[in-house]
């Protein structure tokens, strides 16, 4: 009688989860296995892949190789040649992989660690796929708190250090969660009610937030109208009278781009027939109001989070149900 063919440890993990740990995407690992013979050490019945903590160790050296510029086949050469129970390189602690160019983090999601890794080497196909998996699993909100936005934050905080160097890193980053957020599609059937207006301040750039929250509001059937980045101050207010929403969300993210005097003139806008005039609630969103909204204009709220600021803006829009009169206060 032959021997039973040993049993992969509990510890192994499929191909997927590997993936999403070492930020490169499933596709780059089967070609890593064929091409350079970098593969796992056990399949499970069905020829499925597991990959047990020696093989993830070997697949981390070959990563940090790749980052520091070493070509593929030459860093597979010696991941392959690593001893098993060795560690992965000499230097960094575990808690910062990818050696000198890698990303402080702290205590993250293993989904965090593998998108910061994959945008460090400027691996796009890795990035879109890390983007499309943790937003699929995890859902736009949690996805932005726990995974995307700590990278991002990270991306900032290496980029403030390093002078000119990993700007590279942040647009691709930025880019592609952008695409990510747009993929995400609406729910059928949104709630018959205004909508909520989503606009960055004029000059002001940064727009992932509001993105997320649009792809947020979408997913749970509220109507949105996101007009992104550096809105014109005359452009915003004809468009606050034009559709005459429950909400106004309005993003800064410094205190340049924080304009008070804009946010008092939101908030005084009345829209609707005469006789049965009504007005939005204006939500501030974005660090820079921090001082600029110190005294801020009547029905001005602060957001803070995104969960968070979705409930505010749920509860917003329940104040609001079919057959409401449209003058409703905040």
């Amino acid at each position: 009688m032959e021997p039973e063919p040993p049993q992969p440890p509990s510890a192994a993990l499929a191909t997927g989860a590997v993936a999403r740990r070492l930020g490169v995407s499933p596709t780059t690992l089967r070609s890593w296995e064929r091409r350079y013979a970098i593969g796992p050490s056990s399949r499970e019945a069905g020829r499925h892949r597991r990959w047990t903590p020696a093989d993830i160790a070997r697949l981390e050296l070959m990563c940090r190789l790749t980052a520091q510029g070493a070509p593929p086949s030459e860093a597979a050469r010696v991941a392959r040649g690593a001893a098993p129970d060795a560690p992965a390189v000499a230097g960094p602690p575990a808690t910062t992989p990818g050696g000198p160019r890698a990303l402080r983090l702290g205590d993250v999601r293993p989904e965090c660690r593998g998108l910061a890794r994959a945008a460090v080497r400027l691996d796009a196909p890795a990035v879109e796929d890390l983007l499309e998996s943790v937003l699929a699993e995890l859902g736009p909100v949690t996805a932005w708190e726990e995974v995307i936005a700590p990278t991002l934050h990270a991306v900032g905080r290496k980029w403030a250090s390093a002078g000119e160097r990993y700007i590279e890193v942040e647009h691709l980053l930025s880019w592609y969660v952008s695409a990510a957020l747009h993929r995400i599609r609406p729910a059928p059937e949104p709630v018959p009610a205004p909508p909520v207006l989503l606009a960055c301040t004029p000059g002001e750039q940064h727009s992932l937030p509001m993105e997320a929250l649009a792809a947020a509001l979408g997913e749970r059937a509220l109507p949105v109208r996101m007009f992104g980045a550096a809105l014109p101050a005359d452009a915003l207010c004809e468009a606050v009278r034009r559709t005459g929403p429950r909400a106004v969300v309005l993003w800064a993210q410094s205190r340049t781009t924080a304009d008070a005097a804009l946010a008092k003139s939101v908030a005084g806008i009345e829209w609707g027939p005469r006789g049965a005039r009504g007005h939005s609630a204006l939500l501030l969103a974005g660090p820079g109001w921090g001082a600029a909204a110190a005294a801020p204009p009547a029905r001005a709220e602060r957001l803070f989070g995104l969960r968070s600021g979705l409930a505010v803006i749920e509860s917003l829009v329940a104040l609001r149900a079919p057959g409401n009169a449209p003058g409703t206060a905040a």
